[in-house]
């Protein structure tokens, strides 16, 4: 959430980066001002309203003392009046700062200088690529139907259990998952990121603290009977551990890394490109979350970017590291780099992590703030990324990794699997 203050003093300048997203902030900034203004004004009026019955109440005792009855009833009429003036000065207050946060939350980020122009995921700008596809041998199939040769992935099953985008892992293919995931978590636990087990559940508070809400209150699922919300992705709980925190500026960076399902309703998607696992319902992911002070929070992001690089090339996976452009970066952040690995079986790339710098935004509306050398209160700067979401690199290892004897098994994993081949 942008502050008031830096929307008053940089307005012209937000306009103009805000149109990167293709977002016409002017007629809302205005109203945000506007409404600051009436905010302040009735703020004003209200203690003026209230030091004058506080002034009243002193001379009402003075007058009942010295014995003044009448003199003390009359302004004891004015000071009725006077509380009554300040119940409605102070509803009103309550209503322009509800409609002022309310408003402020309907506000993206403001994107990096860094980042591009552009309307869609193909304006997105690719900037670092590595690893060679492979030459897959006649016949060479996608992963839905791999899955399905070598039982290890039963999409049916999940239909029958739940509903479509709900899959069921089954033996080396439930062992190849776990072990997945347990690689992940080690690579970040190694790199000086602290585990966490966090519920998959989380409140209103919650998804209004990291911005899933309002902004994709109908791509989450929903528990009506306890207003609860199933998480999306990790970041969720893991940045929401700190809101309401005032931490020490040499506690930062705090690093957190965590492993949870994921859920999302997805609603809308269809058709071949979401096939098999491109695009679930349910799915597992392992997260890396950072909490940094603000004029260190880009070195962060460029290690986050190497640290998953990192993992990739030992998977021996060929990907590409995209900036996305301002009509692709998600509301909250104000940078991302999309990693995708390529698809051999398909011929496509297919995205496996987002790794985004979301500067104060999400701090401000998680009140997470930090006590700097001078003893005065900051808001941090918050970071996260996936390292890394399971369905689509475990869809590359099945495609990119297949062969007559069956499916290899990178390297990196054998210890974590037990196994060297699917077949």
């Amino acid at each position: 959430m942008l502050l008031v203050q830096q929307i008053i003093a940089n307005k012209e300048e937000y306009i103009k980066a805000l149109e990167k997203r293709n977002f016409n902030a002017a007629p809302i900034l205005d109203k945000v001002i506007n409404l600051d203004e009436e905010r302040r004004a009735t703020q004003a009026k209200l203690d003026n309203t209230l030091a004058d019955s506080n002034k009243l109440s002193k001379e009402i005792g003075m007058l009942f003392k010295n014995g003044e009855a009448q003199k003390a009833t009359i302004l004891k009429e004015k000071t009725s009046q006077l509380k009554e003036s300040s119940k409605s000065l102070s509803l009103r207050l309550t209503e322009i700062r509800d409609e002022l946060t309310n408003l402020l939350y309907t506000i993206p980020n403001i994107p990096h200088s860094s980042v591009p122009d552009g309307q869609s995921d193909e304006d997105n700008e690719e900037v670092y690529r590595e690893g060679d596809i492979p030459v897959l041998e006649d016949g060479a199939l996608p992963h839905w139907e791999l899955a399905k040769k070598y039982d290890i992935i039963d999409f049916e099953l999940g239909v029958k259990i739940t509903g479509a985008g709900f899959p069921v892992y089954k033996g080396k293919g439930a062992r190849l998952q776990r072990g997945l995931i347990s690689y992940f978590l080690n690579k970040n636990t190694d790199a000086g990121y602290k585990e966490y087990q966090v519920p998959y559940l989380v409140n209103e508070s919650s998804g209004y603290g990291t911005g899933q809400l309002p902004d994709k209150e109908g791509q989450m699922y929903h528990v009506t009977a306890d207003d609860l919300y199933l998480i999306p992705t990790a970041e969720v709980p893991v940045t929401n551990m700190f809101r309401d925190d005032l931490v020490n500026e040499s506690d930062l960076p705090i690093c957190c890394t965590g492993y949870t399902p994921c859920f999302r309703r997805e609603a809308g998607s269809y058709g071949a490109h979401v096939r098999g696992l491109n695009r679930l319902h349910q799915f597992d992911k392992v997260e890396i979350v950072r909490i940094e002070k603000p004029e260190n929070s880009y070195q962060a992001l460029d290690g986050m970017v190497d640290h998953i690089k990192e993992i990739l090339k030992e998977l021996k996976l060929p990907y590409r590291i995209l900036r996305l452009c301002g009509g692709d970066i998600g509301f909250t952040s104000a940078l991302t780099y999309d990693f995708e690995v390529f698809s051999t079986a398909q011929d496509r790339w297919l995205e496996i992590s987002s790794v985004s710098n979301f500067e104060s935004y999400q701090a401000n509306r998680l009140k997470l703030r930090y006590k700097d050398i001078n003893g005065k209160n900051q808001l941090a700067h918050t970071l996260n990324g996936s390292s890394l979401a399971l369905p689509r690199v475990l869809a590359g290892i099945l495609e990119n990794y297949q062969t007559p004897e069956g499916i290899k098994i990178p390297d990196v994993l054998v210890p974590y699997c037990g196994f060297e081949y699917i077949n």
